[in-house]
């Protein structure tokens, strides 16, 4: 536990290097901060936050740099304190945005847009959630002893389809008892629920290889159908961060973030979070390849089926308005 004068210094750091892109030393922070102690009294502070894991020395003669966990109890005091709460953020641009579009395909859009001005970060809008619709129904049509058509009815109206390859001949009557099969046991759960069945082996009836087989076709489907429904801007923003100054650097990330399967998962566990706001600091992400960036996500829609917003941005992007800016954009497209 930091006391509040160690984390007032983490704190000052942390808002320098977030502004100015450099390591940050003990003189500095007496001069533009009132810290109320002596050069070397911060001096002695830094280095106990640094034995703590909460900040690093890139260079011996440089100043100091925060880490993840240095992040983390940053964000964390910040969401202590109210701002992810705050009551219709950025209202001026909330109200614009609404009268400027009357189509949510349209409005994601533009709140993209407007993400990724106010943030200098990538911006991500997803449309409501195929994966969070529960399924009225299961139908699979035989194409041949090797193939078929699987259609998924959801209860808001929604359908996917999705072509299958067996490996091994099908007959009709294996397709059929199948096709009861998933409809006894996923009717009224959600996919996600399926998902999360099938990772955690609990539903022994799913455990037969055509059946899962079918599943996992009907997931990939369903993630097709909401990677088709995602807004992003802001890669040139992105480019213009120091750490991405080499387009290179920012490769893996663009690599990993193209992938839908990756994006989805990501995104699916933001409703899952509770509070209204999810941060995830560089190593947090589930991706090895995601950890030189942060991502600030919160749902938005009612009921189960909710969209995705979110900024994605490096480590050192500025928290506070990242948060009020994708709430603000939450404002944006929740009654949509």
């Amino acid at each position: 536990m930091l006391s509040e004068r160690r984390q007032k210094v983490l704190r000052a750091l942390i808002e320098d290097y977030i502004e100015y892109a450099l390591p940050v030393g003990s003189r500095t922070l007496t001069e533009r901060h009132h810290l109320g102690v002596s050069p070397a009294t911060v001096r002695n502070d830094l280095s106990a936050l640094e034995d703590a894991g909460f900040i690093q020395q890139p260079h011996t003669s440089a100043g100091r740099v925060p880490t993840d966990a240095g992040y983390r109890t940053f964000v964390d005091e910040l969401l202590l304190s109210g701002l992810a709460e705050e009551e219709r953020p950025h209202r001026d641009m909330v109200e614009e945005l609404r009268s400027s579009a009357s189509e949510l395909d349209a409005l994601m859009e533009r709140t993209s847009a407007a993400l990724a001005r106010l943030t200098n970060c990538l911006s991500v809008v997803m449309a409501p959630s195929v994966f969070a619709g529960r399924i009225r129904q299961i139908t699979l049509v035989s194409l041949s002893d090797w193939q078929a058509i699987v259609i998924v009815v959801a209860e808001d109206g929604q359908v996917v389809n999705r072509t299958i390859t067996f490996t091994e001949e099908v007959s009709a009557d294996e397709l059929a008892g199948a096709q009861n099969l998933l409809n006894r046991v996923l009717v009224g759960q959600s996919a996600r629920d399926v998902r999360r069945s099938l990772d955690a082996n609990t539903v022994e009836a799913l455990s037969d290889p055509l059946v899962q087989l079918i599943i996992d076709e009907v997931i990939d489907c369903l993630g097709e159908s909401d990677g088709n429904r995602a807004h992003s801007l802001g890669i040139s923003s992105l480019l213009r961060q120091p750490e991405f100054s080499d387009a290179k650097a920012l490769l893996p990330v663009m690599e990993v973030l193209e992938d839908d399967r990756v994006l989805l998962h990501t995104f699916d566990e933001t409703t899952q979070e509770g509070g209204p706001v999810m941060v995830r600091i560089g190593h947090e992400n589930p991706a090895s390849e995601l950890a030189g960036v942060s991502i600030v996500a919160c749902p938005y829609g009612r009921g189960e089926a909710d969209g995705i917003v979110a900024v994605i941005g490096p480590t050192r992007m500025n928290y506070a308005s990242a948060i009020r800016a994708v709430r603000a954009a939450q404002c944006v497209l929740h009654d949509e």
